[in-house]
């Protein structure tokens, strides 16, 4: 057997090892961000290889293609998290400034609507063989999660609370084109995702409050 069919099947529905193994990681990731701790990146990195190979293999080129991101935006993260807690520092976390809060909105509208065109015209999105208007939303849902969790983990590695939020957007669409995929494993974790990011964004802005960058802003 091919080793990215590898599985087992559950109540009629076959589950693939990478799908399971790979959203695994990424729950390990959000719960490990909640702490700040330099293992985020690592294990995103293995999350995006397995969920890479998963992706490929139920055809779903654009969610593939975010995991290639992922991993490259894992590498970033950890480079940063690592500059941020030198000489034994804890990592400042903060709210956008307005300027990075702009980019953040500018670039999921217009960055949807230029990857949607790319994945459509190019065939990388599965939407794009699907006639009609359809065909049109389930494209624009994928270049909408691709270009909003890029957006999300650039924000994560500049520790802004903010990512939280992308992360929530995200997870409203996500959830269900995973089912839709077939990738049951994935939709359920996405599910996951929305309450552990809740938690997580509660926490980070607690944090950030209590803080001494807080009480200085609260200072002034």
């Amino acid at each position: 057997m091919n080793w990215l069919n590898a599985g087992f099947d559950i109540f009629g529905t076959h589950v693939l090892w990478t799908d399971l193994v790979g959203n695994i990681a990424a729950l390990a990731t959000v719960l490990l961000a909640m702490r700040k701790s330099l293992w985020t990146w690592p294990v995103q990195f293995a999350g995006a290889v397995l969920l890479f190979a998963a992706s490929i293999n139920a055809h779903v080129t654009g969610n593939a293609l975010k995991q290639v991101l992922f991993a490259g935006l894992a590498i970033y993260g950890w480079w940063a998290w690592r500059r941020g807690t030198q000489d034994g520092r804890q990592l400042p976390v903060r709210p956008a400034h307005w300027w990075e809060r702009s980019t953040l909105i500018a670039v999921m509208l217009v960055g949807t609507a230029v990857v949607g065109l790319l994945f459509y015209v190019t065939g990388l999105s599965w939407g794009a063989s699907v006639p009609g208007l359809k065909g049109m939303a389930l494209v624009a849902a994928d270049a909408y999660i691709f270009v909003g969790s890029a957006m999300a983990t650039w924000a994560q590695g500049r520790a802004l609370v903010d990512f939280w939020i992308v992360w929530v957007a995200v997870d409203l669409v996500g959830v269900p084109l995973a089912f839709s995929s077939g990738l049951v494993v994935s939709g359920a974790v996405y599910g996951v995702f929305f309450v552990l990011v809740l938690v997580g964004f509660v926490k980070w802005l607690r944090e950030y409050r209590t803080g001494p960058l807080g009480v200085a802003a609260v200072a002034q």
